[in-house]
């Protein structure tokens, strides 16, 4: 028992060791705190309160000027209160001059304090309401087709943006909360330390701001939460728009490309199988029109939701679209009629008449707006236009109103040109017209067997009174002498060549012929008696 108490003392005691030598170490880690003077206290925490209140004041922060703004519009409506309240009992009391000059002076500020509550309306109703309220992104954006994509990622970058500057503005207001509540306990310190000053105003004051300021935190956080739930909301509807309308873009393009792939192929099988040049150009533009109307369908169709409504607009603006694309629409229509009847070809030879002006011409192309003409020196371009070569573009619908001809249609590559030569009265003309018959017929040989096979072939399609193809000669009286025209049968792309060698040949014949004389205007001076006429020698005789 002696044994057991002794060990309990000793344990105590070693438990009192322990705890004195704790205390001494926290004595000597611990450095004592010496309370500073009150005075020091004092200037200390005005100062701070001074660098506090220099940082408000900067009027840097949207929310303190808001918040100025208010207070100003408050303060503005009680003195304009206490103004009318005091005009209403100097009007109230017996007229003097003083009375009415204060009364004048008073209706001057009651003037001035309206205009400046004009001015703060808007902030009337509370300090913070276009504060509070998130920025306007516009109208969300519809997409219903690639080109708005764009339009709704910009939308989308735009949210964002206005969302980052709304939490910019709560982390300012945290930051301006943090300072007030500083300001507060600063007050509280500076009543405590120096009695005798008030400082109830200025801390009720800035109470009354702490407590906006935080009502307003409060209701900003709530709002950007509800703002960012809309945004995430936003962003997923406009992704979804955009990877539909890249989903619907990618079939479209597949299908385009199928159609390529198909207009190709067909193209092939008509340069194949078509050996003519003129119906492969044909088939080959028929195939095009067909293809790219086919695409301008199926991309139509494919962003137009209702197609009973352009329906009804296309036919509410028809009569405006007639008028305004006459020239278009009558253009497609002369297209039609071309390729459809068949009076113009590719490679053909035709001379369009239009305002007076002239012009011959191989085909190049017939698109569906115009014709395109090559130029060719003609006997046209030789004595009318003096021009040749050019491009000349004649829109489809002038085979409605102008005059077209075509001297290659159908199976005839030939026609009708003709000479003409003038001799003199006193010439042999009959034996004229068979010198020019006869060089006729050498030349224009090949060209009339060729008409004649061609015109055999139009029989079935046309009906044809004359089929003589042989050259013809008409002698004609003309005002210096007899005209001898010939007509024969020529290429069309080539009568200008043919009339040059056709005309020296008939030139040199009539020079050898000692009774045939090319006329021109001249004169005969007799100085003598007129010698009689000799007899014309008979065709027997020669």
């Amino acid at each position: 028992m002696r044994g057991y108490r002794f060990l309990l003392a000793a344990l105590f005691v070693s438990v009192l060791t322990l705890n004195a030598a704790k205390n001494e170490e926290k004595a000597v880690e611990e450095p004592v705190v010496t309370e500073l003077p009150k005075e020091v206290q004092l200037q200390n925490t005005q100062d701070e309160l001074s660098k506090i209140q220099k940082e408000l004041s900067r009027g840097n922060s949207v929310w303190l000027k808001s918040y100025n703004s208010y207070m100003a519009y408050q303060e503005s409506r009680k003195s304009l209160r206490e103004v009318q309240h005091r005009i209403n009992q100097l009007e109230d009391r017996s007229p003097t001059v003083e009375r009415k000059l204060e009364i004048e002076a008073l209706q001057a500020k009651q003037k001035v304090l309206t205009d400046q509550i004009e001015l703060l309306k808007a902030q009337g109703a509370s300090p913070f309401v276009s504060l509070l309220k998130p920025d306007e992104a516009g109208e969300l954006p519809n997409i219903t087709n690639p080109f708005e994509i764009v339009t709704g990622l910009s939308y989308v970058k735009r949210i964002n943006s206005q969302y980052k500057d709304y939490v910019l503005r709560e982390e300012e207001l945290q930051e301006i909360i943090g300072l007030l509540e500083r300001q507060v306990a600063l007050y509280k310190d500076m009543m405590r330390l120096n009695p005798k000053e008030d400082y109830e105003v200025e801390l009720d004051a800035t109470l009354l701001q702490v407590e906006k300021f935080k009502l307003a935190l409060d209701t900003l956080i709530s709002t950007a939460d509800l703002y960012q739930k809309r945004i995430e909301s936003t962003e997923a509807k406009i992704n979804k728009e955009i990877k539909d309308q890249l989903y619907k873009l990618l079939n479209i393009g597949v299908i385009i490309v199928v159609l390529f792939g198909i207009s190709l192929l067909l193209k092939r099988i008509a340069k194949r199988y078509i050996t003519d040049n003129e119906r492969f150009y044909t088939a080959n533009k028929i195939v095009t029109f067909i293809n790219v109307s086919l695409i301008i369908l199926i991309i139509l169709f494919s962003y137009i939701d209702n197609v009973g409504y352009l329906a009804t607009v296309l036919g509410f603006a028809s009569a405006g679209l007639a008028i305004a694309m006459r020239d278009w629409f009558m253009s497609a229509l002369g297209w039609l009629v071309i390729i459809m009847g068949g009076s113009i070809h590719v490679g053909d030879r035709v001379r369009f008449e239009k305002d007076g002006m002239i012009y011959v011409g191989d085909v190049l192309d017939i698109s569906l707006q115009r014709i395109t003409l090559m130029e060719d020196v003609t006997i046209t371009t030789l004595e009318t236009n003096r021009r040749a070569g050019r491009i000349i573009f004649v829109p489809n619908n002038y085979i409605f109103t102008s005059m077209i001809a075509n001297y290659t249609h159908g199976a005839l590559k030939t026609v009708w040109d003709g000479i003409d030569i003038i001799i003199t009265f006193d010439s042999n003309h009959k034996k004229a017209a068979h010198l020019v018959k006869e060089i006729c017929r050498k030349y224009s040989k090949g060209y009339t067997d060729i008409t004649r096979k061609q015109l055999n072939k139009l029989r079935d399609k046309y009906s044809l009174k004359n089929s003589n193809v042989e050259p013809r000669v008409f002698t004609l009286i003309a005002p210096h002498g007899i005209k001898v025209s010939a007509w024969y049968l020529t290429n069309a792309y080539a009568t200008l060549t043919l009339r040059s060698t056709i005309s020296a040949d008939i030139v040199d014949a009539f020079n050898a012929e000692p009774d045939i004389t090319i006329a021109y205007p001249t004169q005969t001076f007799y100085t003598g008696p007129i010698p009689p006429k000799a007899p014309m020698p008979s065709m027997e005789d020669q």
